[in-house]
């Protein structure tokens, strides 16, 4: 047994079948170093573009409008159209003309579109026809026969009686001569049978003859005054559909975005991102201009129905407008924890557009006359390193949005702020060096 358990042993000599290639393991490798690679790509990249944290302050306003006019409250938001309009169409087709640019004032009534209308008016024309074809057959019902119709039915009943007569004598002979039994009974039946047809004939002809003498009955006549009826709403379907192939402006207003091109499709049904179009234009009143806000829910009992403010706007900062509070939302949102209101501004001009930032003061005022601007003079505090090359960083919709100002000097309140901000704005303090506008960020906590 020693002999033999010597014998077994291992010859390293031999190469392991089992041990991977050459190529295996460089797959292998390649592989974890290419998942390493992407997981360090994704991670820079999230961190490249995520939301930087930063501290905010509300921007306080002192403000004091007019004579006595004291600030409760600012907050900024955007100015919006009170009834902006997307233009439609009733039918469905393919521009043909269109008479606007973006920007265009235009008319109440104007022609804007017009569509292609070879088919409405083919389909017009249609009815038309049918309608005149039965205004025809009910005009011909109640004139009823004519003389000459008359005059041929009463000749076809004189006929048949005179044909009646000449079967009567001809009956009246066979039956003679049959009874004295020159004639067989065969040839009577036949002369009886004559007679009887030519009889009932007559009586057809006399009823045919009562008829056309009185001409078509009452049914007749209110069945096609009843299909006239149907004809005209015919016609009048698609003289509408005829019209609308123009469209028109509604109101008299500015063109805010022109949609469509001369031989693009307008549909009234579902729209596709690259098919036809669902609106021709769209316009608003610039003379009817409203600012949106988001006000917060712990701010929100501070302000009355009719509430007047003062609104100034980024791009025209010494431009000041009277407003009112004008609609206020029944329902807060929960997730912003804020109450929608908007503000009316009650003397626009051709400064205001459509989407752009507004700041506004609520004053407490109540005796302004509507007439009356009152002058709002800020008194704005912000620390001192919140103002980087003569600008500050706002928190707005998620993103830093660098806004130049104006300080006057350094106060123990801190820097003041002469232009540029208005109170209520989300400031961010300490802005670092590589912070930039548009960049995004989130409050921190």
């Amino acid at each position: 047994m020693e002999s033999d358990l010597k014998s077994l042993q291992i010859d390293k000599s031999q190469k392991n079948s089992a041990e991977p290639s050459r190529w295996a393991v460089r797959w292998i490798i390649g592989g974890v170093l290419l998942f390493l690679l992407l997981g360090a790509g994704n991670t820079i990249y999230k961190r490249m573009n995520a939301a930087v944290e930063v501290q905010t302050l509300r921007v306080l306003n002192e403000a004091r409008a007019g004579a006595g006019g004291r600030t409760i409250l600012n907050a900024t938001g955007y100015i919006i159209a009170h009834h902006k309009i997307q233009l439609g169409s009733k039918v469905v087709g393919k521009v043909a003309w269109i008479g606007v640019e973006k920007g265009d004032k235009v008319r109440e009534g104007q022609v804007i579109v017009r569509l292609e209308d070879d088919e409405y008016r083919a389909q017009l024309q249609q009815v038309q026809g049918n309608l005149t074809a039965l205004e025809a057959r009910l005009r011909e019902l109640l004139n009823g026969s004519r003389p000459e119709e008359i005059a041929v039915a009463k000749a076809n009943l004189d006929q048949a009686r005179a044909d009646q007569g000449n079967a009567r004598v001809n009956l009246e002979r066979t039956k003679k001569l049959t009874d004295e039994k020159v004639m067989s009974a065969q040839a009577y039946d036949d002369a009886k049978a004559r007679y009887d047809i030519q009889a009932a004939r007559v009586a057809s002809l006399e009823r045919t003859y009562e008829l056309v003498k009185l001409g078509p009955r009452q049914e007749a006549i209110d069945q096609v005054r009843g299909q006239i009826q149907q004809a005209k709403g015919q016609v009048a379907f698609y003289e509408t559909t005829l019209s609308n192939t123009v469209i028109r402006a509604p109101i008299t207003g500015t063109i805010l975005e022109r949609v469509v091109e001369k031989g693009e499709f307008v549909t009234t049904g579902f729209v596709g991102d690259r098919g036809a179009k669902g609106y021709v234009v769209s316009l608003a009143d610039l003379n009817d201009l409203q600012v949106e806000l988001d006000i917060n829910q712990n701010d929100f009992a501070k302000l009355d129905a009719r509430q007047r403010a003062i609104i100034t706007t980024d791009a025209y900062p010494d431009k000041r407008y009277q407003g009112e509070i004008e609609e206020i939302s029944p329902e807060a949102n929960r997730q912003k924890a804020t109450v929608q209101v908007k503000v009316k501004v009650l003397d626009p001009d051709g400064f205001l557009r459509p989407e752009m930032n507004a700041s506004v003061a609520f004053v407490a005022d109540e005796k302004q006359t509507k007439g009356d601007v009152p002058e709002a003079h800020a008194v704005i505090f912000v620390p001192p390193a919140s103002v980087r090359d003569s600008a500050v960083f706002l928190l707005l919709d998620g993103r830093a949005v660098r806004r130049p100002v104006k300080a006057s000097g350094l106060t123990p309140q801190g820097l003041r702020i002469e232009e540029g901000l208005f109170g209520g704005e989300d400031l961010i303090l300490n802005p670092g060096a590589e912070l930039k506008d548009g960049d995004r960020v989130r409050r921190k906590g």
